[in-house]
């Protein structure tokens, strides 16, 4: 804007009309189609008189001023100085970044910077011609906008809704809508809990410099007093976030509590990434209570990597924190180390790739016991510490035949070296060996319909086989294992390597895919896997005990109307289900409606102990423009009983933004109470950076 660079004075002056003559007392008249230029300001007019003695101009209406992008000032006369910069428009309104409407009796000008508005209206809600009442105003005796500061001045101001007064200030500031950031309060916020009660939040945000901020959050209700906070950085190279609060309330008397999470990223020298994240809370039910995050475990971690097309490397530094009942934070393995480094090689000899990989972890317990407790009776020492250094080399190679057939090749090695700390059921140190190979085949089809339907059929089989044998270390970190259609031709389905299948294994299954390209497109995969010996680690909701594992079914469909349906599971010969999920989604053109169903037989070797079959749905609709309402439901058909559930209305128009949300929550423990929360927000518009946002702007009536 010129205020903000250079005097508009110093900059040649531009006019342009139908008629342009001077009078006998010296007096410059320009009429019909007049605009004035002048840097970035822009004058319209239907007649322009400048006094060459005074430097005047009288200007005759309507009057269109424009200053680059963001001010346009309406008016139906004028009296300006030859730069446009100072004096009186009478009749005049004001726009804002096109959100922001300013009308006044009069604007008087002042160096191009300050317009003060006297007996103004201030609204960002569409103004009809019919003389309607805007949905909200700020009625004031005076406006002052200083264009330089991006502020906003009230005296005396008076906010009314539909032309009914609810708030008297007598000095009021805002920001203008070309302002991004700026010291300040935000909307405010009511939030009401069955066990907080009803309360307020109201935030203010901190400017502290170009490239960092605070929002403080006072959040006040007859059962807590918080103080809620976000810390923003941005840096060269990176940024910080950081999220937290600190609460003093009734459910905890006399007890400090809260929370902080925080992330961060950097980039470093020679491509590396330093990434860090906080997760930290007082209590169990701190973050449940006050609707902060409904994570049951938190992970605090510090990682530096680098991914290069031939080269990986990561070290990581991660803590855990369990929120679970009946889980003690003293007997979880909650302080890990955990690194890799993988490198890909093309030898031109022998053909192929070569991947070389090395993999160190470690994880130790608070607890120093070496024996299992009186309290914690699972044949387990309660303090137990792990460390390992797995070192790996594969040779892969792929064959392409002339008939279609696809074959990979694959051998190599891998080297385990652990060390089993204070337990005095092991031994302390193991190593191993392990040589392995497979050879994978498929044999993809296509075939193609007149109609543009396309079909592919491809069976899939691997033989493999892993030697040496097991270790008798403890199962630390290959407690729960997935067999999905992304690792059926893998030689082993464990996550981590202190388990690994051993012996002869093959695996077999079928990929079918139907592409139409105006209709329904479906796909479907099988699998399956036979070993010469069964493996006890594997656990029954695995699906890989015994000899032969679960078939595993798993397909798609989608259609051209926004229906999509995917599932997949492990059914046994006895046609018995250990895993199933199933998820459905109807996009259409006023909302989506979507649907989950989760199913998993209990098995005492893993997590749950007992049978989990839930369903949800959730689904959002436009009612209408402005007017739009979401749902979400989740049942636990085990128990019998709704888990969760939650209702959410809005109304978003040109100048205000209305949420209203109400949630419950079922579920109950010894450190989690069932709650009822309902949150409501108003946000104006007009008083802020523009989102970017789509937002419905009404019309007017006849």
């Amino acid at each position: 804007m010129s205020a903000q660079t250079a005097p508009a004075t110093d900059r040649p002056a531009v006019l342009v009309a139908d008629q342009v003559f001077i009078t006998r007392d010296k007096v410059l008249v320009a009429q019909g189609n007049v605009e004035a230029f002048q840097g970035e300001t822009r004058l319209r007019a239907t007649a322009i008189r400048y006094n060459q003695a005074t430097g005047a101009l009288s200007i005759e209406g309507p009057i269109v001023l424009s200053e680059g992008e963001n001010t346009t000032i309406l008016a139906d006369a004028a009296s300006l100085d030859a730069g446009l910069q100072s004096g009186l428009l009478r009749g005049a309104r004001m726009i804002l970044e096109q959100q922001l409407q300013l009308a006044a009796v009069q604007i008087n000008r002042v160096e191009g910077r300050y317009s003060q508005l006297y007996k103004a209206a201030v609204t960002s809600c569409k103004v009809c011609e019919d003389g309607e009442t805007p949905l909200w105003q700020i009625r004031a005796k005076r406006v002052v906008h200083d264009q330089l500061a991006q502020q906003l001045y009230f005296d005396e101001a008076q906010f009314r809704i539909k032309n009914v007064p609810v708030a008297y200030l007598p000095r009021l500031r805002l920001p203008d809508p070309t302002l991004d950031r700026a010291t300040g309060f935000l909307a405010p916020s009511v939030r009401s809990t069955s066990q907080l009660g009803v309360g307020l939040k109201l935030p203010y945000f901190i400017k502290i410099g170009d490239h960092r901020d605070l929002t403080l959050t006072p959040y006040l209700s007859a059962e807590t007093r918080t103080l809620e906070f976000r810390y923003r950085q941005a840096f060269v190279s990176g940024r910080i976030d950081f999220d937290g609060a600190i609460t003093d309330d009734e459910l905890e008397p006399g007890e400090t509590r809260g929370y902080l999470f925080g992330t961060g990223t950097f980039d470093l020298r020679r491509d590396y990434k330093l990434y860090f994240g906080i997760e930290v809370t007082s209590d169990r039910s701190y973050l449940s209570d006050y609707g902060y995050s409904d994570k049951d475990r938190l992970t605090s971690e510090l990682t530096v990597s680098r991914a290069r097309r031939d080269q990986y490397v990561r070290a990581s530094l991660l803590n855990y924190q369990s929120l679970r009942d009946g889980e003690d934070n003293d007997l979880l393995p909650n302080l890990v180390l955990d690194g890799e480094y993988q490198r890909r090689y093309f030898p031109t000899s022998i053909g192929g790739e070569v991947q070389l990989s090395l993999e160190a972890h470690s994880h130790r317990r608070t607890s120093d016991l070496s024996t299992d407790s009186v309290d914690d009776i699972d044949a387990e020492a309660d303090g137990r510490d792990v460390s390992r250094i797995n070192v790996e080399a594969d040779w892969m190679r792929r064959f392409t035949l002339n008939n279609g057939l696809v074959t990979d090749l694959q051998a190599g090695a891998s080297l385990g070296l652990f060390n089993i700390a204070q337990d005095a059921f092991y031994t302390e140190r193991h190593y191993e060996l392990v040589p392995h190979t497979s050879v994978s085949m498929r044999y993809p089809m296509q075939r193609r319909e007149v109609s543009g339907v396309v079909q592919q059929l491809e069976p899939i089989v691997q033989l493999g086989w892993t030697g040496g044998d097991r270790l008798n270390i403890p199962n630390e970190e290959s407690t729960l294992v997935e067999y999905d259609e992304g690792n059926l031709l893998s030689l082993s389905r464990f996550p981590r390597p202190d388990r690994r299948e051993r012996g002869a294994v093959a695996a077999f299954g079928l990929n079918w895919a139907r592409l139409n390209p105006t209709g329904l497109d479906a796909d479907f995969s099988f699998g399956h896997v036979i070993r010469a010996n069964a493996d006890d680690a594997f656990t029954f909701s695995s699906g890989l005990q015994g000899t032969r594992s679960d078939f595993l079914l798993a397909g798609q469909l989608r259609s051209d109307n926004g229906l999509a349906i995917i599932g997949r599971g492990l059914v046994d010969d006895d046609f018995e289900v250990a895993k199933a999920e199933m998820r459905g989604v109807w996009d259409f053109k006023r909302g989506q409606i979507a649907g989950s169903y989760v199913w998993l037989q209990e098995d005492a070797a893993e997590d749950p102990d007992e049978n989990v079959s839930e369903i949800t749905f959730d689904g959002s609709f436009s009612i209408n423009n402005q007017w739009q309402a979401s749902a979400d439901w989740r049942f636990d058909l085990a128990d019998e009983r709704a888990a969760t559930a939650g209702l959410g209305l809005s109304y978003n128009n040109e100048c205000v933004q209305v949420d209203l949300s109400v949630n419950r929550s079922y579920s109950s423990s010894t450190s989690v109470e069932p709650s009822t929360d309902i949150g409501f927000n108003i946000g104006l518009r007009g008083f802020a950076a523009n989102t970017g946002t789509e937002r419905y702007v009404r019309s007017c009536g006849k």
